[in-house]
């Protein structure tokens, strides 16, 4: 671990000596000045930073690190927003249903990477007043999601076999390299003495945590608290469908939170809280008992991410008590029950059930506590900041001759600050895997994507998990191997002992406590800032 934080803060330090004393650069009353190609030139991608500015005039030349930041990411909304109006207006004339589809989640993406960056402009703006201002861990959380955004476009085409027709369509505005290089710039200035006041203080509390769900959320159920609309099956409520009370939320004037209180049964739909429905929380009986299920997958034409039988985008969503599903079983391919792209979201006492493709932490900073995931290919995947703590993580019993997978997370740029931690858990073979778990190999992870970055922590391994502990992308291949952060820490179990781990340079056995906490609740999504008090328990460090 040592080797890769020192790697890590070379990058950061090699960055800021190249933008501070290149010896072109020279000083003028107290002040870095240069033209704009000598500072494209310092970023990983300098051609697009170079071809944009010289395209676009009207722009003051940068004196100092913070305003060439502001510069890139001004230059990065211009071309999402341009990249943006290009697909909608292909979407317009397109008749090829697969296609469609993509098109719909690519202009979706598109649309949250806008807004994405739009918060990151008015965040790090000098003009900033206190409700809009971010610390620069929020810009990198922000920045990473716009990156992840265009990924999972991109990767819609190979979901349902159609040519990669997305690509062209974007390709001229470069906007992945540019937002590649805002992150290297904001992540120069990225400091860990920030990280845990991304979210402003109220009396203790979070600002958008209320008494009310405080309450709430330390009861077993919701039953005799007030919610502000009820959603049961036998019509004893507000709305019989989940999707029914989210839209009607959808529509309020005041995004204060908003409780929906799912009475116990089963709810066949799939449900989604888009962008700018912000604040919901939905409150069940207990993963017994509410349960939200559907069945999409990709071979039923949908892509992996519309697969989702539960799409969260909203701002500070929270579920307790609920079960999401996906029954499209093992044979139909990546199938999602959650997709959550919520920044600052919680799951608390929840299931998750599918087979490949189960839990989607797609983005932003999320935080899952005495959760149940059940699955078996790729089962938790995506590229969020994300902490599973005291959650119980049971992979099933995949298709014949295939083997599970754990994870396999997303992070494709050195400076996205995302990963998957998996801190005080258990990993057990669910009830259908044990009569045959010693024909079937389970890893921990993959590398999906180059900078794959996962982390167990002081969790216990049942003996069916495999003894090298985790898995290439595809047997005999070395993708990522050197450039993924794999990394367990005083794990316990029969398969605990790392004698037999894999030996990748990008594997590591971490022995020190400093090291380890870099991945805690309070450290790794700054927890300490919107997590305390809330009702639900969490640990911030080790």
């Amino acid at each position: 671990m040592m080797m890769h934080k020192i790697s890590f803060l070379s990058l950061h330090l090699l960055l800021l000596l190249l933008l501070y004393l290149h010896p072109l650069t020279t000083v003028a009353d107290g002040n870095f000045t240069t033209s704009i190609d000598q500072w494209c030139n310092k970023t990983p991608y300098p051609d697009p930073c170079k071809h944009y500015f010289k395209n676009h005039n009207g722009f003051r030349l940068p004196r100092q690190l913070s305003e060439f930041r502001v510069l890139l990411v001004e230059a990065a909304m211009d071309r999402a927003i341009s990249a943006r109006d290009k697909l909608t207006q292909f979407g317009k004339n397109c008749t090829d249903c697969r296609k469609q589809a993509v098109l719909t989640d690519c202009i979706d993406l598109y649309g949250d990477t806008v807004l994405q960056l739009n918060w990151t402009l008015q965040g790090l703006s000098p003009k900033a007043h206190a409700g809009k201002r971010c610390t620069d861990f929020d810009a990198q959380t922000w920045l990473s999601t716009a990156l992840t955004n265009t990924e999972t476009c991109r990767r819609g085409s190979s979901d349902l076999n159609v040519s990669d027709f997305t690509t062209p369509i974007v390709s001229n505005t470069k906007i992945s390299n540019l937002i590649s290089n805002c992150l290297a710039v904001n992540g120069a200035l990225l400091t860990a003495a920030n990280n845990g006041s991304a979210t402003a203080y109220r009396k203790g509390f979070p600002a958008w945590i209320s008494g009310k769900e405080r309450r709430l959320l330390q009861l077993q159920s919701a039953r005799g608290v007030k919610a502000n609309l009820v959603v049961a099956r036998d019509g004893r409520g507000h709305f019989r469908t989940v999707q029914a009370a989210i839209n009607w939320a959808g529509r309020r004037r005041v995004k204060s939170r908003f409780v929906i209180y799912v009475k116990r049964g089963i709810y066949q739909e799939n449900i989604n809280v888009r962008l700018n429905n912000d604040n919901i929380m939905l409150v069940g009986d207990g993963m017994r008992y509410t349960i939200i299920t559907g069945g999409r997958s990709v071979k039923g034409g949908y892509t992996t991410y519309s697969s989702a039988t539960a799409g969260i985008e909203g701002l500070h969503f929270i579920a307790k008590g609920i079960t999401f599903r996906n029954t499209a079983g093992p044979a139909k391919g990546q199938a999602v029950a959650l997709r959550s792209s919520s920044d600052l979201s919680i799951f608390y006492r929840c299931a998750i059930e599918g087979y490949q493709d189960t839990l989607m932490v797609h983005s932003q900073r999320q935080f899952y506590r005495e959760c149940y995931i059940y699955g078996t290919v790729d089962f938790i995947f995506g590229n969020a900041a994300v902490v599973f703590q005291n959650c119980l993580i049971l992979p099933r019993r995949p298709l014949k001759g295939q083997a599970n997978v754990i994870t396999a997370q997303g992070r494709a740029d050195p400076f996205q600050n995302t990963g998957i931690s998996v801190h005080n858990s258990m990993i057990l073979p669910a009830p259908d895997l044990k009569p045959v778990v010693r024909s079937v190999k389970t890893y921990m992870g993959r590398p999906w994507m180059k900078y794959s970055r996962t982390v167990v922590l002081k969790t216990y391994l049942d003996g069916f998990l495999s003894p090298v502990g985790w898995s290439p992308w595809i047997r005999g291949s070395s993708y990522g191997l050197d450039t993924l952060f794999y990394a367990e820490y005083k794990n316990i179990g029969p398969a605990s002992s790392t004698r037999w781990r894999v030996r990748w340079k990008g594997f590591h056995v971490l022995n020190r406590a400093s090291d380890a906490s870099a991945f805690t609740v309070g450290r790794f999504i700054a927890g300490n800032a919107w997590l305390p008090r809330t009702g639900i328990p969490f640990k911030s460090g080790l």
